[in-house]
């Protein structure tokens, strides 16, 4: 038996995600510990009856059985709870000691209790975790921060429980200060995108198409053989064949249209604003998500503005350019995400390797798919490519399918079926692809109103003209 007062690490957080990633800790051969207040939860580290995995309901006696220097990890929701556990850990330990939040924190929190952290001689570490309960269980994607010292206390276990990718694990630094938190708020952020573009496909399959959920469950797996292989796209296959526990037929038919957010979503977007980058596909599923949510509104302009019911269109034609549709939108918002992360490292410099963040997302977590392999290749080809959709192989793939995408959208707006994600991935790819936008306009309007000046396109400085005068 391990001795207990000379653990790993210890855990604080024994919910779904903590306890699973506690047990794939002591499956790998890790002496650790959980700890809760609640000795109910504590039956299931009794009922594991493994010998290097030890439950405690007593805080202090938690930490003494951590070896120095010692690692608390948290895993219990975001904001005010982290700070609670930050409070009662801190009289308990000593200089050299490691905190790490494994949760969805906010990265400008990260941040803050760091710095608040250092008088005290603690390392507090902001670790994305990806991959849900399956994915903390059996090997997850992790994104740690907190530059190289903490990496060098925490690799031994991290990669040892991460999942695994052409035998590489998914988990690698990601830089300095809150940049784990930052990486995972992004990968959030595309997940919303993706997410949402597959609603749209789904939704354009039903409603335009006729499509059973037998029938858009089968070409769903059909992309999932293929180039579009991904975790988001194989869950969409099981949820369209699951039947109603409850009733007949399919449970999807039984669910609310109305979708949830944690505000991961969000913060990308708030964020991005911030640092000037744009990212309108994840705008967009952000948005969409909010529109949800107004059902009421929704049911009563639905009978004040009703519309014929879109008539059927050529189902081969339809669906191979939805499969070209979501291709091509998937491609630019990673493009949108690695742009932000590539910013945000900038600003705040956190120094990430976007071929680093590229490989660890290739397996365990929730945005895994077969596009990061070439991601990551564009990335370590060139780790200081400005925007993924300049890179020439990048092109290549992504050319042919815009034709798609655009056919796909014009279909959406003729029936009035909404893709607002798909729509906002072609309008960033038009922009990005024109020489020549009409922001002079702008430029012009301002100035005319508001004297706020305006450059020009043959000599350098700033401008100002009285408009409609000689």
């Amino acid at each position: 038996m391990n001795d207990p007062a000379n653990l790993e690490l210890g855990l604080i957080g024994l919910g779904t995600m903590g306890m699973s990633l506690l047990l794939n800790m002591a499956d790998h051969g890790h002496a650790v510990a959980g700890y809760h207040r609640d000795g109910a939860r504590l039956q299931r580290i009794r009922a594991a009856a493994l010998p290097n995995l030890h439950g405690f309901d007593e805080l202090a006696g938690f930490v003494r059985a951590l070896r120095r220097p010692r690692v608390v990890m948290l895993l219990v929701p975001a904001g005010a709870p982290v700070d609670s556990v930050i409070a009662e850990l801190l009289p308990l330990l000593e200089a050299g000691d490691f905190i790490v939040d494994a949760g969805n924190s906010f990265h400008r929190d990260t941040a803050r209790r760091a710095h608040e952290l250092e008088p005290w001689g603690i390392s507090f570490v902001g670790m994305g975790v990806s991959g849900g309960e399956s994915g903390a269980r059996h090997g997850p994607s992790m994104m740690p921060g907190g530059g190289a010292h903490a990496w060098e206390r925490l690799r031994p276990v991290l990669e040892s429980v991460a999942a695994r990718a052409d035998g590489e694990p998914c988990v690698a630094p990601m830089g300095k200060g809150a940049a784990g938190h930052y990486v995972k708020m992004i990968h959030n952020g595309i997940e919303y995108a993706l997410m949402q573009m597959l609603a749209e496909c789904y939704d354009l399959m039903r409603r335009r198409l006729g499509m059973t959920n037998a029938e858009m469950a089968a070409e769903f797996a059909r992309w999932n053989d293929g180039r579009l292989q991904g975790f988001l796209v194989a869950i969409t296959v099981t949820v369209l064949g699951t039947p109603d526990p409850l009733g007949a037929g399919e449970l999807i038919d039984a669910v609310s249209d109305q979708a949830r957010a944690k505000g991961t979503g969000k913060w990308t977007s708030q964020e991005a604003m911030d640092l000037g980058v744009p990212v309108p596909a994840i705008d967009a599923a952000v948005s969409a998500r909010e529109l949800s949510a107004l059902r009421a509104e929704r049911l009563q302009l639905a009978a004040l503005y009703p519309g014929a019911p879109p008539a059927r269109a050529d189902r081969a034609a339809a669906l191979a350019g939805l499969e070209q549709a979501y291709f091509a939108a998937a491609w630019i918002a990673y493009a949108q995400g690695f742009a932000q992360i590539a910013a945000a490292s900038r600003e705040y410099g956190f120094g990430t390797g976007l071929a680093t963040v590229a490989r660890v997302w290739r397996a365990g977590c929730i945005i895994r798919a077969a596009i990061l392999e070439p991601i990551h290749a564009a990335f370590a080809a060139n780790p200081a490519l400005a925007n993924l959709l300049l890179e020439p192989a990048v092109a290549a793939a992504l050319a042919p399918a815009v034709a798609g995408l655009r056919a796909t959208v014009i279909d959406g707006v003729s029936c009035g079926v909404p893709l607002p994600a798909l729509s906002a991935a072609l309008a960033y790819f038009d922009g990005m692809r024109s020489a020549r936008l009409p922001a002079n306009l702008l430029q012009a309007q301002r100035d005319h109103f508001g004297a706020h000046t305006y450059e020009r396109l043959d000599r350098d400085g700033s401008f100002h003209s009285e408009w409609g005068r000689e």
